[in-house]
């Protein structure tokens, strides 16, 4: 561990109270806090210089985790609102660990987003993000704002791993979104079905509302732009209560047919798909979702014999050498199998910090290339504005289409 930190120093900040009782508080509780402990140790390890500098921000609660006398305020639980931004921050300190045995020199700092004591705008101020290199960011709409608008003032880039949309950022070359925006998602889906159902009866059953508008109008323009066939698709509008004979009106036992959930809405796409499972053996089906598909539970019984295909940036098998290493330190130390999150952290980390490493200041015109890919394939393009010709931020394309029968994945197309 004393050869690990020499090369690289991780702080903290900010915390209500001092680094080293808050280690030592941390260090009995739940295991996802551990590495935490181990890494605000280092504060009083380290004091030589780093060649780069990284910030990283995300919601740790680590304030509210505690009381005034440093008592952990949960006993022996470990509520699920921490869990994704520690479990982020935990991949990316297994990222720097790796990074130290190439004898990489970087120091971090890492800022609780939750802090009481201070707010993202204040924690922004602080001196010693005068020199940073780059941020990345597990943020909401609002602290992405703050983060995007900062990291362009220093003309650095700001890495967000989590948001599925902009939200509302434009004319910013400092950001870059690993998490594809829906408009991806429905112009590569778009593509899918005309390569993958071009003779099919499509139709797509969605609920009223804004997002669903949304949708339908991303349809239509991949429909107006296609250099292919335009897709024939059906439209129809469901309420909340919808049967399963409602469904099955627009269905014919003859022909097998391609139905798409046109809403983002989770309960919805739940309901859809098992009322769909419950009449697949009479009406041949296939359910093509939304990305928040990816949340759902399809191993679950009443979605049994239903091919269900959604399209995710974040697959992985975790079949390569680096996931299984990850997973067996996982399992030696904390007993677990590392979260989505943190294997996210933790090529998210690697992958930019390794493009830092190489091109130094020139990071930012290196954001597109290729290198350092690990656990599966980024394709970081610009976003150009149609309207002014300029760049908006840079997205992550690179997506793959997941196909699930009876809880098992059957097949994976990469787009």
């Amino acid at each position: 561990m004393k050869k690990i930190l020499r090369k690289f120093r991780i702080i903290f900040l900010p915390l209500a109270h001092c680094p080293l009782p808050i280690a030592h508080c941390l260090l009995p509780i739940a295991h996802c806090l551990l590495p935490l402990a181990c890494c605000l140790l280092s504060i009083a390890t380290l004091g030589q210089n780093a060649k780069h500098k990284i910030a990283i921000f995300a919601p740790l609660y680590l304030d509210s985790a505690f009381d005034a006398t440093d008592n952990y305020r949960y006993g022996k639980q470990f509520p699920k609102f921490i869990n994704p931004g520690l479990e982020f921050v935990e991949g990316a300190q297994l990222a720097l660990d790796t990074l130290a045995k190439e004898k990489n020199e970087l120091e971090v700092f890492i800022y609780d987003t939750r802090s009481v004591k201070e707010d993202i705008a204040t924690q922004l101020k602080r001196p010693e993000l005068d020199s940073v290199e780059m941020i990345f960011g597990y943020a909401n709409p609002q602290e992405s704002w703050a983060l995007a608008n900062f990291s362009k003032s220093k003309n650095i880039p700001y890495i967000n791993v989590n948001l599925p949309n902009d939200a509302g950022i434009t004319n910013n070359p400092s950001l870059v979104m690993l998490n594809s925006t829906l408009h991806t998602h429905i112009e590569q889906m778009y593509k899918y079905v005309q390569r993958n159902f071009p003779l099919n009866p499509i139709i797509v059953f969605r609920k009223k509302g804004q997002m669903e508008d949304i949708i339908r109008t991303y349809f239509e323009e991949n429909a107006k732009n296609t250099k292919s066939v335009p897709l024939k698709i059906q439209w129809v509008d469901l309420a909340d209560n919808f049967t399963v004979e409602q469904l099955t009106a627009h269905l014919d036992s003859n022909v097998h047919t391609l139905c798409i959930a046109g809403s983002l809405d989770e309960n919805f796409g739940k309901k859809l798909a098992a009322q769909l499972a419950s009449v697949t053996k009479l009406y041949g089906t296939t359910l093509l979702g939304m990305p928040t598909f990816d949340n759902i539970d399809f191993t679950k019984p009443e979605f049994k014999e239903l091919p269900i295909i959604y399209s995710t940036p974040f697959y992985n098998p975790r079949t390569d050498k680096v996931s299984q290493v990850i997973i067996a330190d996982f399992n030696a130390k904390m007993f677990a199998r590392p979260s989505d999150m943190v294997m996210r952290g933790y090529e998210a980390t690697w992958r930019f910090v390794k493009l830092l490493v190489q091109y130094g200041e020139d990071i930012s015109s290196n954001l597109t290339r290729r290198e350092f890919n690990i656990f599966r394939e980024f394709d970081i393009q610009p976003v150009i504005n149609k309207q002014n010709n300029t760049l908006d931020y840079f997205e992550n394309k690179k997506l793959f289409f997941v196909k699930m029968q009876d809880g098992v994945v059957r097949g994976v197309n990469s787009q």
